[in-house]
């Protein structure tokens, strides 16, 4: 017998212990390529979200304020979904909620837009009470495996059409809805071809493929002055209004948002007359977080042979908590994004990639020109590709069976065409159990799901009449 002392393990660091890296199989410089990847193809919203909501909010030096609170709210909501929920999902101001703020909620209902701010803060409050109360969970575990799948596929097809319309390869048509733009176009022919080299990549299992094929697009578009910029091929390097004495047009000193910050109105929100407000921003961020959650969830492989997830009350809860920072700053909802996807694709299985994010979102504040010099070209084959990969599940779905099959098809197929992950978890869910009731298959369904089955299908009804 030899007298060797016993081989030690290898001490693992303090940041493979707290963010498990080793036990999700994956390594720092995975986690922070993917938080990379996630923050390219979501770091749009630092132009778009100051863009729509300086519609509705009139404020001194507006863009710039609303550029830097959208940068912090979403490294708050980053960072709270790394550091806490623990799981790789990015957050920031989404995408159509900022619409229904500036134009419906306070351009079209007149409404002040400190008030507006005070209805997100509320919906962001019952986000956090549902989910400490495990509703939300619970919501979650009624839902069958095959709307599971689909609601993954759903958001797979919505991915890859946001990519189409970003580089214009898909462009509304009055005659057809949609149709094909023009390949001649330069936003078009580059994303093409950072298609095909992404593909490429992928395909011989290059590591960091999505991201190197974004970069290489990036360096393409500036090689040949692509007009993929605004204003020109150098569009991007220049500064945006209260930018102008930025350094090189590179590096700017940030703005505290002092005319945003805790302006939101509580009491104003809490009136008979806007209750409907807050339901709306409720119940849409409900269910697109939900969907969008669930599906990232499936796609990451955390969900359980039963469907569940682990930490869900604590997800949930930092979505809702981040939903009521993002008011207190001055935007609206803050939530989870769906281009998380991205860094999944990446390999992103921690907390690490969503706190690489946060970190990217605050040195935006500093660096904003870098950030607005990958172009929506470069980032849309990553969509477009990530879209593809999150279709995979849908094989899981019985296509043969009608009440599972029809109820998953319009999941899916009503994402894209309404621009809504909302919208189909609704119609997936309303179809799934009516056709489930009628077919002498009632108790298959969780009652749960039913319960949600009939306010989805009272929401409806009540839209229609107003």
């Amino acid at each position: 017998m030899s007298d060797a002392p016993p081989a030690r393990a290898l001490p693992t660091s303090s940041l493979d212990r707290f963010f498990g890296l080793s036990a999700h199989g994956s390594t720092l410089s995975r986690e922070v390529r993917a938080g990379i990847t996630t923050f390219l193809t979501m770091s749009y919203i630092l132009f778009v979200n100051p863009q729509v909501l300086s519609a509705a909010i009139q404020v001194p030096n507006a863009f710039v304020q609303l550029l830097m609170t959208t940068a912090i709210a979403a490294a708050f909501g980053s960072f709270v979904m790394g550091l806490v929920a623990k799981y790789p999902y990015a957050q920031a101001p989404g995408m159509g909620l900022n619409a229904f703020f500036a134009y419906t909620v306070v351009q079209g209902m007149g409404v002040p837009w400190q008030t507006a701010l005070g209805a997100v803060f509320l919906s962001g409050v019952l986000f956090v009470l549902l989910s400490v109360l495990g509703a939300r969970q619970a919501i979650v575990q009624a839902i069958p495996n095959a709307l599971k799948f689909a609601i993954t596929g759903g958001i797979g097809a919505f991915l890859a059409f946001l990519g189409l319309k970003n580089a214009g390869i898909v462009v509304a048509n009055p005659a057809t809805l949609v149709g094909l733009g023009s390949l001649t176009a330069a936003p078009v022919w580059l994303a093409l071809l950072g298609l095909m080299i992404t593909a490429v990549l992928m395909t011989r299992r290059v590591t960091g493929a999505i991201l190197w094929g974004i970069l290489a697009t990036t360096l393409i578009a500036i090689v040949t002055g692509a007009a993929v910029y605004p204003g020109g091929p150098n569009g991007a390097l220049r500064p945006f209004p209260g930018f102008e004495g930025s350094f090189l047009g590179i590096f700017g000193a940030p703005v505290w948002p002092a005319s945003l910050v805790g302006q939101l109105d509580i009491a104003g929100a809490l009136g008979l007359g806007l209750l409907s407000v807050v339901f709306t921003f409720f119940f849409v961020d409900f269910f697109d977080a939900t969907g969008t959650l669930t599906g990232l969830s499936q796609r990451a492989g955390f969900l359980d042979k039963n469907g569940n997830m682990p930490r869900a009350r604590r997800l949930f809860a930092m979505d809702g908590l981040a939903a009521m920072f993002g008011a207190w700053m001055g935007t609206s909802t803050t939530t989870a994004y769906v281009e998380s996807a991205a860094g999944i694709g990446e390999g992103g299985r921690t907390g690490l990639t969503a706190v690489t994010v946060g970190v990217l979102f605050l040195l935006a504040m500093f660096l904003w020109p870098l950030a607005a010099a990958i172009p929506g070209a470069a980032t849309a084959p990553a969509l477009i590709l990530v879209g593809a990969l999150m279709m995979e599940g849908i094989r899981h779905v019985d296509w043969d069976d009608i009440s599972e099959g029809l109820p998953a098809f319009l999941t899916i197929i009503a994402m894209p065409l309404t621009f809504s992950i909302a919208n189909g978890v609704s119609l997936g869910v309303i179809s799934y159990c009516a056709i489930k009731l009628f077919s002498g298959q009632a108790r298959r369904v969780s009652p749960i799901l039913y319960v949600v089955a009939a306010l989805l299908l009272a929401r409806y009804i009540w839209l229609m009449g107003e």
